[in-house]
């Protein structure tokens, strides 16, 4: 189950396991109520620890902060395993009014409510809207520091609907092709309020008449105050729960406990357990921890070993193999001052010297041997307009190692011994291999590759956000949402961590964002590939095959291509009798 969201891709930063501990699901009776179970799950999600129950800012929206946030927030859809759009009933219902201008009907079920007992209202709404409303500012910069800041130009007015009560209505500047996952529901604008000083009335009135002033207390909690110190979560009152489930309890670097909402008020995602576990397990150790009994269910980042230790390990477990829509990927920093910044022949040589087909001949066609070099961004290998998209776009010159010709020019340009920090979230072993490959190949051609891999790449502070990097290692996750490059690639916006500028991308992506015509959704994707290419924005290396593994008594355990990971149906899974 996944909160749906107008965002680009998430940032791949970690595996995911889970543990399924307990005993057989509890018989919930004939009346439907939803009622919990008395099993545990226990989900692992890699190495790295939870961040915030804010996963909206640039700083938190990772796949493993949302594997544990997607279970306590609730949207109006959530992507299915094929990446379709499946309505949430549970919260409530929508309809499409007009296509021109396009206006939604929103309606809340009337016993929506956040955990804490409090109705879920048009106030949240709008209090979600105003996150994402770049135009409520201080100076220059959005007040919010949400990673999406395109609602309040996409949606200029706002909801509108009396701030407590259940309909509203949206009435969009524009066709918007992704308009049944535009985020309604975040957090609770009740408490954002109370934290700010305000009552709900005055926060939602400030929100919409973009008073930026009045809004400062509440945009500084907003923004930070649900992050705490690793292993404290914050006050409960603070954290209420639109989802199946709540969180109850944190150890730093070891798990995170969610327990059953009490107060969840739907069936469709109602929780079949008591408690679901995310534990913090590193992946080379996800198998044995599997084997153990630890974990019950893991999404490992697959590697020869990995996919060797499952096997062995015999019929108790099931191993889950699908092609999936992450994708690993090099990114330059175009940040004043970095080597690569205004350098477009560096970047050339850069490119010539990656060993992109050894690198996918050795780590990934043994996991998947129809696993080709990825050469493109925005459409997969395995769908069906990819070769379309890559002859409008891309020549191959890339395709094969040239290291004299990566040598001519780092020579020409006097950046003989540059030293260049590929950066990623470490420990990885998969990741460490490609740097060891692309040092072997890329130092021969004059450049010093440096392993810059460390535990804080995607922490609030951390090595991505101080741009301490030359080239970014890591891999978006997506669920084939039709805008959700625009938010990586355009000028400005959050997940443009690089600060990549082109104002024929930007232009592109106003025109592909602005119609429902699927044929002009194509056209503009090959013009921003090709721009992509043509300024070598970054590189695309290889389309991730997924696996997964379960203990063979789980049961409802389902593979997703989206980004959303093994956990996201977890509320319904259970243990054979």
């Amino acid at each position: 189950m996944r909160l749906r969201r107008i965002y680009a891709g998430v940032a791949a930063a970690a595996a995911l396991g889970l543990a399924l501990t307990g005993c057989a699901p509890a018989d919930t009776g004939d009346g439907g109520d939803g009622g919990t179970t008395s099993q545990t799950i226990g989900v692992t999600v890699g190495p790295n620890d939870f961040i915030s129950y804010n996963g909206f800012t640039p700083e938190t929206y990772s796949t493993y902060n949302s594997a544990i946030t997607d279970l306590t927030q609730v949207g109006f859809s959530y992507f299915g395993p094929d990446g379709e759009v499946i309505p949430n009933e549970d919260l409530g219902s929508y309809e499409l009014v007009s296509e021109d201008p396009l206006v939604i009907e929103y309606t809340i079920n009337d016993d929506a409510v956040w955990s804490d007992g409090t109705p879920i209202t048009v106030a949240d709404v709008i209090l979600a809207w105003g996150v994402q409303n770049p135009n409520i500012a201080s100076g220059d910069a959005p007040l919010f520091n949400s990673v999406s800041q395109d609602l309040g130009n996409t949606v200029p007015a706002g909801p509108q609907g009396e701030p407590d009560g259940k309909t509203f209505t949206v009435e969009f500047a524009a066709p918007d092709p992704d308009w049944q996952i535009q985020t309604w529901l975040t957090h609770p604008a009740h408490v954002v309020a109370e934290q700010a000083g305000l009552s709900v009335e005055e926060l939602t009135t400030a929100i919409l008449e973009a008073d930026a002033e009045t809004l400062a207390p509440a945009a500084e909690f907003w923004n930070t105050g649900w992050h705490t110190d690793p292993g404290t979560l914050p006050d409960e009152a603070l954290i209420p729960s639109s989802g199946p489930y709540k969180l109850s309890s944190w150890s730093a670097g070891e798990s995170v406990t969610l327990v059953a909402n009490e107060e969840y008020y739907g069936e469709q995602l109602a929780p079949q357990n008591d408690e679901v576990i995310f534990r913090f397990i590193a992946q080379d150790q996800m198998p044995q921890a599997l084997e153990n009994g630890d974990v019950d269910v893991i999404q490992p980042q697959p590697t020869v070993d990995t996919i060797a230790q499952l096997e062995d390990i015999g019929d108790s477990v099931e191993v889950l193999t699908r092609e999936t829509l992450t994708w690993e990927h090099l990114d330059f920093n175009f940040v004043e001052g970095s080597l690569f910044a205004d350098n477009l022949e560096l970047r050339k040589a850069f490119a010539m010297c990656v060993p992109r087909q050894q690198i996918v001949d050795n780590l990934i066609k043994p996991i998947d041997p129809e696993a080709q070099v990825m050469n493109a961004r925005e459409v997969f290998p395995f769908q069906e307009t990819y070769e379309e998209v890559v002859d409008a776009a891309y020549d191959g010159q890339y395709d094969e190692v040239d290291i004299e010709g990566a040598k001519a020019i780092v020579e020409a340009q006097g950046a003989t011994g540059a030293e260049v920090r590929i950066g990623y979230s470490a420990p990885n072993p998969r990741r460490s291999d490609q740097v060891a490959m692309i040092k072997s190949s890329c130092d021969q051609a004059g450049f010093n590759i440096v392993d810059a891999g460390n535990e804080d790449f995607f922490a609030p502070g951390g090595t991505q956000e101080r741009g301490d990097y030359e080239v970014a290692l890591f891999a978006w996750a997506g669920s084939g949402q039709i805008t959700s490059g625009q938010n990586i690639y355009a000028t400005g916006k959050p997940q443009n961590y690089g600060q990549y500028s082109n104002p024929e991308v930007d232009a592109a992506y106003e025109t592909l964002v602005s119609t429902l015509d699927e044929s002009v959704h194509l056209e503009q994707t090959k013009v921003i590939e090709r721009l992509l290419w043509e300024d070598l924005y970054g590189i695309p290396v290889f389309a991730h095959p997924g696996v997964d593994a379960a203990a063979s008594d789980i049961e409802g355990v389902v593979q997703t291509a989206t980004q959303s990971g093994i956990s996201w149906n977890a509320y319904s899974w259970s243990r054979a009798e």
